[in-house]
Formats: C-alpha cells, structure tokens, sequence
C-alpha cells in the first residue's frame, strides 16, 4: 500500500509544491544519457517528475506507482499523454524491454519488505532487455540520516496556489534494526486540516544489496556516490547480462 504522502489526494496534490527541489534527477538524466536509453521504466515514479523530464526529451517512458493519486497527478500534468502510466508495482508489470529501470530519490528504500524488494528486482529484470541496466540508490547506514529528521529542522511553511498555507513538518517515529519509522504531518490553513503520513525506510547495507542483486542474476558494474548526497548515499550499477 501506498503511504498517504501519495495515496492520499489531498497529499498528493500539494507533493510537489512542498517538495520542489528536484536536482537529485539531474544524475539519472544524465545516466539516460550515459547508456544512450530511448526506453525507460520508472519505478516508483509518483507524481511523475522524473518521467515528464525524459518524455520532454524525447525518450519513450513507463511510469509506474502503487499510488492512483499520485499516478493521477503525473497524468495530468502537461505532456503527460507522452507516458505510460500503470497504477500498481514492478511484480505486475506487462511485457517490456526497456533500456534503463531506475528508483529514484526513497524509492528502493520504501520496499521494506524483504520478500517484495526481491520480487521488485526480478521484476525489473524480466523488464529489461539484455544489457539493459538498473539503477536506484540507497543511503548508507553508517550515516544514520534518520537522526537528522525531526520537527525542528524540517519544519516548513508553504503557499500552494489554488490551495493556501500548508505547514508541514518530519518525525521519527521508531528505530528498529535496519527499520526507520517515521511520521510527516501536514496542516492546511484554508480548513484546519491536519493529515498524517507513515513511511518506513529500509537502510540496507552495500554488500546486503550486491549479494540479492546477483541473487536475481544482476552483474553490479558500479557502486557510485550520490552527487546530491556525496559520501550518505550509494548508487548501484547493475546489468542484465
């Protein structure tokens, strides 16, 4: 299931707004670049920032997300009639042969459940025509980014067109193992609204990853740094052989 962050219309309708600095895309954009892709599947892909920007280019996109909300707000973004939108996961996935799979920003992380992240690799690997690549990134645990998100340092205000106020604010509601819980909280001024959002991240060790990448008959060609988060966070490189 969807975490109301996405899931939620209300939430869904505002994600960008309050979350409108997206250069952490600017990395992928240049690995389509790097592969030379003209097909590319989007995991996770939610209100369809990073799929609209390939699509712009030229590039033939599948956006995928559990989240109907969200997916409904890629969609009616302008230009999105260029992209394939399917509401669901990789494991449901129609036959594809794309050049590039990628998770970007939480998405691998958000996979928390071991069973489903390796049903999610072999699902983007029955996607990927051979020598096709997979990419997504990770934080690394050592950093303990986690400890970094709580109210006082991420409390925001902001004005969204159409919609007013929102105030909106992180915190971590529990630590167990290699599980971070945490808790988004978002107040509409226009009506008093408070909603609520519950997300878990998985923070995987690397060579937790590059065993179930081989596992699922990867080749991990490259670990690299994130260029937004130099030294937190790991990019894997894997291909299907």
């Amino acid at each position: 299931m969807a975490d109301e962050c996405f899931g939620h219309p209300r939430l869904a309708a505002v994600y960008d707004p309050l979350d409108p600095d997206r250069g952490d895309l600017d990395a992928y954009v240049r690995l389509v670049g790097e592969f030379g892709a003209r097909r590319v599947l989007d995991i996770g892909c939610g209100t369809g920032v990073f799929a609209l920007l390939l699509a712009h280019r030229g590039i033939e996109v599948v956006g995928v997300d559990p989240a109907q909300a969200s997916v409904d707000v890629a969609r009616g973004k302008p230009g999105g009639e260029r992209v394939r939108w399917i509401c669901g996961d990789a494991t449901t996935l129609p036959p594809l042969r794309v050049d590039l799979a990628t998770m970007t920003a939480n998405v691998a992380q958000a996979i928390a459940d071991p069973r489903m992240w390796q049903e999610t690799l072999r699902g983007a690997y029955e996607a990927l025509r051979p020598g096709g690549h997979l990419v997504f990134e990770t934080r690394d645990p050592a950093r303990r980014a986690w400890e970094e998100w709580n109210r006082e340092a991420s409390y925001g205000v902001t004005d969204v067109p159409g919609v007013g106020t929102v105030e909106s604010w992180v915190e971590v509601t529990g630590v167990s193992g290699p599980l971070v819980t945490f808790r988004w909280t978002y107040v509409f001024a226009a009506d008093g609204q408070v909603l609520t959002s519950d997300s878990t991240l998985r923070f995987r060790e690397r060579r937790e990853i590059e065993v179930e990448l081989a596992a699922q008959g990867y080749a991990v060609e490259d670990v690299r740094d994130a260029p937004d988060r130099p030294g937190r966070e790991f990019v894997f490189v894997a291909r299907r052989p």
